[in-house]
């Protein structure tokens, strides 16, 4: 049995899975850079152990990370998300050092990984997948051909991409040409392979992903799907489960299909299964993310499954605990990503310390973070800070609910993400469930969250406040 466990990550993925650890009576290990010297991570951990100076290249060395999980005396090894999470090299060390990782197998994470060979393993299996070139592009001159066939507009994609990088629409033979050079070159730096391909553009889809289990003993169930379709340049900002769009056919329908992709590359442990939602109510295969997502709580909250320990359970050859018939879910979720930015500014990061910090509470609120008051959010990570998580009975409870935790939540020092989701939130569209992944761009009017006033009061106003502070 797993005893001792390594966490291969920081932030508040960290904590979570120090957290899933602690209930389950595991010890945890972290590991930080000179950056996260006083992160939360670090004094949750029941160890914790220096990788380096360096900020970031620290959580990269795949070899020094299981060289301490070895040293330490783990015999597990948990990713989080992002860093090595889908690095397939991770996996295939912790197997050679008898260290059980918990994620699916090296083979498993390459395939996937490979969105050409993702593709074409989804297409073997019967799963209905956007039109597109068979592998990857040649040239700019196969990629033209290619899309005046299927028409534009297209989208080139970095094979080995992922979390909204390396990612072009293009929307004639010149933006094609323009773009094809930027993506490979995005291709090479972000990810170390320089290959591309096309696919067909699906225009304002909704993102709507489920959420798959799969164990050793044959077993894969869903625990349903959520709505990612509040994204900004393929970066999602807000996720929904269940889904407020789809029907209960079409619920039934997309986690067979996700059951059934699991399947056909053998799965084991937590993944997700992403699929486009068209105009006319088509599904297509976008791809398969190996690790535990950020968006995971939502699927919590409503299911009551904790996908964390249900992670470590499956990397220990244990059963899943539940059948297909078994999952139910009740009302709806909302998590909201709170990113250290500065919507007025074009989404400037906004690092620094943090003066003052209050949470929320209440019914149906949850809160994952790493940060607390005092805390200097570093300038070398994901502008993320925290996950803001509501849950309510019915649709407009949770916008309400998620109104009202927005709200109560304060964080001073920094500027945050909170004032434009407050704003999304008033939005008649959001509110009547009627959006797609084009929503934001669509409506950027409400990056503008200052309090209009009109031009006859405002010398008024000024005046008034001139008063009152000379009265302080």
């Amino acid at each position: 049995m797993i005893t001792k466990i390594l966490v291969a990550n920081r932030g508040e993925i960290a904590v979570r899975i120090v957290r899933a650890c602690s209930e389950m009576g595991i010890k945890s290990v972290a590991i930080y850079t000179d950056a996260d010297r006083h992160a939360l991570h670090v004094k949750k951990a029941d160890e914790a152990y220096h990788i380096g100076s360096e900020p970031v290249t620290g959580y990269l060395n795949a070899h020094n990370i299981v060289n301490i999980a070895v040293t330490s005396g783990c015999d597990a090894l948990h990713p989080g998300y992002g860093f090595l999470a889908e690095n397939p090299e991770l996996a295939e060390i912790c197997a050679r050092r008898d260290i059980k990782f918990i994620g699916p197998n090296a083979d498993v994470i390459r395939q996937m990984g490979d969105k050409v060979q993702a593709r074409n393993a989804m297409i073997a299996a019967g799963i209905p997948c956007v039109p597109g070139s068979d592998g990857n592009l040649a040239d700019v001159e196969e990629a033209r051909i290619l899309a005046n066939k299927i028409g534009y507009p297209v989208m080139l994609k970095a094979t080995n991409g992922g979390g909204g990088r390396g990612i072009r629409r293009c929307d004639s033979d010149k933006d094609l040409i323009s773009n094809y050079a930027r993506v490979i070159s995005e291709a090479s730096k972000a990810f170390g392979q320089p290959e591309v391909f096309l696919e067909k553009c699906v225009v304002d889809p909704r993102h709507i992903e489920v959420q798959v289990l799969g164990d050793s003993h044959g077993n894969v169930i869903h625990l349903f799907e959520r709505d990612c379709s509040i994204q900004r340049r393929n970066q999602k900002l807000i996720e929904i489960a269940p889904s407020p769009q789809i029907t209960q056919a079409q619920r039934e329908y997309i986690g067979s299909l996700a059951v059934k992709a699991s399947r056909a590359v053998g799965y084991e442990n937590a993944g997700t299964v992403e699929f486009l939602l068209d105009q006319d109510n088509n599904f297509y295969f976008m791809e398969m993310n190996t690790r535990i997502q950020v968006e995971h709580t939502v699927t919590e909250t409503i299911t009551g499954i904790d996908i964390v320990q249900e992670q470590i359970r499956i990397a220990d050859g244990l059963k899943l605990q539940y059948q297909q018939e078994d999952v139910r879910f009740r009302g709806y979720a909302m998590e909201f990503r709170i990113n250290a930015e500065d919507p007025k500014n074009g989404f400037l990061p906004s690092f620094g310390k943090i003066t003052r910090y209050y949470a929320p509470g209440g019914p149906g609120v949850r809160i994952d973070a790493a940060m607390y008051s005092g805390y200097e959010i570093p300038p070398y990570f994901d502008s993320m800070c925290a996950k803001l998580t509501v849950w309510a009975l019915t649709w407009d409870g949770v916008v309400e609910r998620g109104r009202r935790a927005l709200n109560d939540m304060l964080i001073y020092g920094v500027k945050t993400t909170i004032p434009y989701y407050q704003e999304i939130l008033k939005h008649p569209d959001f509110r009547n469930a009627n959006f797609n992944t084009g929503f934001v761009e669509s409506h950027p009017e409400l990056i503008d969250y200052t309090i209009r006033i009109p031009p006859e009061l405002r010398a008024a106003a000024i005046s008034a406040v001139i008063a009152a502070h000379e009265g302080i």
